[in-house]
């Protein structure tokens, strides 16, 4: 164990001794910086509170899980309870260590959701919560303290650059044609996809060491850190994000107004839209390592993103739970 890892073993050792206690408030904080979580705050954005603040969530969501599936498997770096029997795997995880995902989406995404309050308080808010999401990380014994570092840094600067970005990208999309709209995203899909073949093939012949399994095995999960599968869930998530966004917009848009009444109808209309679609779908479809596997994955994610910024305002107008923008 060489002595950056055996330091960051001793940081691990040293949050875990803090006792048994912090065991709950940890699980709870780790999951306000979780996939599943955000998974139910951008439909609640996006439908029901404020629309434009939604999309960034999905597309932010979208371009984290990207960039750091795509640092996880150039670093190629452990789980702390991997490497060492004294740590105990309170929660388990499959992938790569570095960079922590979870210190990373809630860096980026309650940044975005802090800067649209503009409030002071907003950001004193989030950046506490951001602060105790890395903190769990250790805790929980899947992060060591410098994957944390790495992930905020890298949400840091998605925040940035969505924030400058956002409104000089938003009118020159906007001057496109619906066609060219959905092409330009089909095309970044396709991309993120062929990154993350190119990396999955650099590690073919890629080796778990014994060690890291044996450790492994009190947490129940296996690691299995070499796969495309999470390139290709992204990937379709964000073709169908921004292709029933380019839609919707093309029908004159989507806005939140309305009563409290509907506001909370849209959220349960629409997340039963998503449970078929993502349920469903994924009890119909083959989870295999194949072609066929992957394309249907592609579909999956891509239904349930054209489902949330298009799908499901679409039913909302129909069904009288929204009002159409005046063209």
């Amino acid at each position: 164990m060489d002595f950056i890892t055996g330091t960051g073993i001793d940081w691990v050792l040293a949050v875990q001794a803090l006792g048994g206690w912090l065991e709950l408030p940890m699980r709870f904080l780790t999951y306000l910086g979780s996939e599943d979580f955000f998974f139910i705050v951008l439909p609640l954005m996006y439908w029901s509170i404020d629309a434009k603040v939604g999309l960034q969530v999905g597309l932010i969501l979208a371009t984290n899980n990207f960039i750091n599936s795509v640092f996880k498997l150039a670093f190629a770096s452990p789980r702390p309870y991997w490497v060492s029997d004294q740590v105990r795997p309170v929660v388990g995880e499959s992938t790569f260590g570095a960079p922590s995902g979870h210190a990373q989406n809630a860096a980026a995404i309650w940044g975005i959701m802090a800067q649209s309050i503009h409030r002071g308080w907003a950001w004193v808010a989030a950046g506490l919560l951001i602060f105790l999401i890395g903190f769990s990380r250790p805790y929980l014994g899947v992060h060591f303290v410098q994957d944390v570092l790495v992930g905020w840094l890298l949400g840091g600067l998605v925040l940035v650059l969505f924030s400058r970005l956002w409104e000089p990208s938003a009118r020159w999309i906007a001057g496109m044609t619906f066609a060219r709209q959905v092409g330009i995203a089909f095309v970044i899909a396709v991309l993120m996809v062929l990154v993350g073949a190119l990396l999955v093939a650099g590690l073919d012949g890629f080796v778990i060491p014994q060690e890291w399994l044996d450790n492994a095995r009190p947490s129940g999960v296996e690691p299995d850190p070499v796969s495309l599968e999470g390139f290709i869930t992204t990937a379709g998530s964000f073709f169908g994000l921004a292709a029933g966004a380019a839609w919707i917009a093309s029908q004159g848009g989507f806005q939140t107004s309305g009563s409290l009444e509907k506001r909370a109808m849209r959220y349960v209309v629409g997340v039963i839209g998503v449970l078929i679609l993502w349920m469903g779908l994924g009890q119909v479809f083959p989870d295999d390592a194949n072609l066929i596997s992957y394309l249907l994955r592609f579909l999956r994610y891509t239904l349930v993103g054209f489902w949330v910024t298009g799908g499901a305002p679409w039913l909302f107008f129909h069904f009288k739970l929204a009002d159409r923008p005046k063209m």
